[in-house]
This record gives C-alpha cells, sequence and structure tokens, in this order.
C-alpha cells in the first residue's frame, strides 16, 4: 500500500506544498478557496497527517505515557482504563505500558515513551529511582507517581494511606478472637510493599497478637507468591487463623491454595485481601477487602499530569483506605466466644482526607 503524503494532497488540490501544510495545521494564513481545495483533496486520499513529524515541529504531542507495574493485576487494569478516559476527555491519547514488576521492563517502556515525544507520564514506579526514572526527572518531563513513591524523588503523587484500611483489619481479625495472623507482604524494594508492611507491623502490635516473624511472607505481589505464601504458612508448627494479602493477585494465589487443600475460607481460615476487585464481592464466601479508590487515583493523576504539563506544581494527594467486611472473615474463630472487649474497626481512626 502507498503511502499518502502532503505532496498527493497539494497535487489535488492544486496548491503548493507550503500551502496545503499551512491548512492542514490550522493556520490562517490561507484563502476560503485553498481550505476548502485541501479539505476537500485529503477527505478524498484519505489522508492522515504523520504524528511524529508533527511532534517534531510542536511543542506538544497530545499524547501522555501510562506505566503500570503488572496489567494482568486487576487494579492497575481498572487504574488504565481510568486514566485513558479522564485523558480522552481532555484531548490527550494515552500510550500504555506494563513493567511486570520488573525494572529492567520499566526501564525498556520509559526510553520509549520518551522517544515518542509524549507530552508527560503516568507511573507506578519501580525500584530506587535510578535509570529511566531518574531520566525523566532530569529531562523535567512532566511526570507524575501513582500507587507507588520512590524516596528522594520530589515528584508529585496520588497515592493511599494504607495505615487506616489495615488497622481496622487487624483489629476486625482480633475481635473474632484471632492471635496468630499471616501476612502475604509486597516487596520492600516498592513503597506500597514497605507501608503496608509497617502498618501491619504496628497494629499486631497495638493489639497484643503475635508477632512472630515466621508469620510474614515476602512476595512479589504477584499471584504465585500469594500461593507459595499460603503453603509456607499453613506449614508451620503454629500455623496462622486468619491471612492478610498486601494485593489482589497474591490474595487469589491464597484463594486457590487453599481451595487445594480443602480448607473452608470464612471457617477454617480467614482470610481479607488489600484492594477491591469487583469480583471478590461475588465470591462464595465474598472476600473481606481493604478498599480504595482506584477511579478517584486515576482521576486525580490525569488532573495533576496536566497541571504539571502547564507549568503547574500540584501538591501530592494520599486517598483513605478502609475495611468492607465480607463473609470470608466475619465468622469467630472456633471455640473462642465473642468478647465484649473486642476491638471494632470503626474504633480507628476515620480515613485520612485531603
Amino acid at each position: 500500500m502507498v503511502a499518502i503524503t502532503i505532496k498527493d494532497v497539494a497535487a489535488l488540490a492544486g496548491v503548493s506544498v507550503a500551502t496545503a501544510s499551512r491548512v492542514l495545521s490550522g493556520s490562517p494564513a490561507t484563502s476560503p478557496a485553498a481550505r476548502a481545495g485541501v479539505a476537500a483533496a485529503a477527505a478524498q486520499l484519505d489522508y492522515r497527517p504523520n504524528a511524529q513529524a508533527r511532534a517534531l515541529r510542536s511543542t506538544h504531542t497530545e499524547s501522555i505515557g501510562l506505566l503500570v507495574s503488572d496489567v494482568r493485576n486487576p487494579f492497575f487494569a481498572d487504574l488504565a482504563h481510568t486514566v485513558e478516559q479522564a485523558a480522552l476527555a481532555a484531548g490527550y491519547v494515552t500510550l500504555l505500558g506494563n513493567a511486570n514488576e520488573r525494572k529492567e521492563q520499566q526501564d525498556r517502556y520509559l526510553d520509549t515513551l520518551i522517544s515518542r515525544r509524549v507530552d508527560g507520564i503516568v507511573v507506578a514506579p519501580l525500584g530506587d529511582g535510578s535509570g529511566s526514572i531518574r531520566s525523566l526527572i532530569e529531562r523535567k518531563i512532566p511526570t507524575v507517581f501513582v500507587d507507588r513513591t520512590v524516596d528522594g524523588l520530589d515528584v508529585p503523587s496520588v497515592t493511599t494511606d494504607s495505615e487506616t484500611g489495615i488497622r481496622q483489619a487487624v483489629a476486625h481479625l482480633a475481635a473474632a478472637g484471632h492471635t496468630r495472623i499471616g501476612y502475604i507482604s509486597g516487596p520492600q524494594a516498592i513503597s506500597t510493599g514497605r507501608d503496608r508492611f509497617a502498618a501491619f507491623t504496628r497494629a499486631v502490635a497495638e493489639f497484643g497478637l503475635s508477632q512472630d516473624p515466621d508469620l510474614v511472607y515476602f512476595g512479589d505481589f504477584q499471584a504465585a507468591s500469594g500461593s507459595a505464601g499460603v503453603h509456607a504458612l499453613l506449614e508451620l508448627r503454629q500455623p496462622p487463623t486468619a491471612l492478610l494479602a498486601a494485593d489482589s493477585p497474591m490474595a487469589v494465589g491464597a484463594i486457590a491454595i487453599l481451595h487445594k487443600r480443602g480448607l473452608r475460607i470464612g471457617r477454617d481460615v480467614a482470610l481479607i485481601a488489600f484492594d477491591d476487585i469487583e469480583w471478590f464481592a461475588l465470591l462464595d464466601p465474598a472476600l473481606s477487602v481493604i478498599s480504595h479508590s482506584v477511579e478517584d487515583m486515576g482521576r486525580i493523576a490525569v488532573k495533576m499530569l496536566l497541571e504539571v504539563i502547564g507549568g503547574g506544581t500540584p501538591e501530592s494527594v494520599v486517598l483513605p483506605s478502609e475495611l468492607i467486611i465480607r463473609a470470608s472473615s466475619s465468622a469467630p474463630i472456633s471455640g473462642v466466644p465473642d468478647s465484649p472487649a473486642a476491638v471494632s474497626p470503626a474504633s480507628g481512626p476515620s480515613p485520612r482526607k485531603n
């Protein structure tokens, strides 16, 4: 197929290439007859301007990049949809990349987005801020961090206050009589992995629960590590009676291995997941979750990025989290009666407003 060029449009319209270029770029310095002729020729030839060539002559490409850490994670899939729709409403198209929780893949996508001259980038960062993340900052490319941050980098971000929801979850499990809670943590090289683990550690200490280090399994925010975590925790001499998974893919892996072992979720072992995926409420039993709004996160991230593109310096935003109790954790532990002294999730601090 032969590519149609601006020369073809100019020839059909009977004008110079320079005139055709001015018409197609929206310049008012053209006659009505020239504008009508070029528009008709472009429509007849189905001509599409070369976006990359236009970008070389302009400071804007009307495109943004979005780099998520794992496109298979339902949370990031929902985030991508929200960002794409919000950007489109503002006149921008979105180029999507998937880091797959690997720094080298993150760097490759960021390098590509930089070379495509996107107007700005929303990224859920991995690592310590070296490599292509550092390049973004040094090149002064408008950037907003979403869900995660990098220590030492002054980049506007939209994140979640994990503390409140995790404290509510631990309080809820303590009220049901659980003293040994197994925690499937995210990696400590990622801010959300560190923050959620620290929140869990503080909560179990606050409510006087077991702080046995063997009750923590460090995963990688992917499903296989959720399965591996449950297997390791249930093999302990004193296994936990409740489990808390630090993200939704690890919760999915946990559910799979519990079913494989014939354990009844909500009866033999309680389970709570961080992230409220739509179909978690449809499981039998429905899964208790620590919820935070991915829709708000995506919309705010785009709003902030557009502000940075426009030369602004928006303040970072921290969104609230909260426990939603469902059947997977609502039954008291076997043999432990309800206690009037039990702590209810509502006794924790209310989610922080921003």
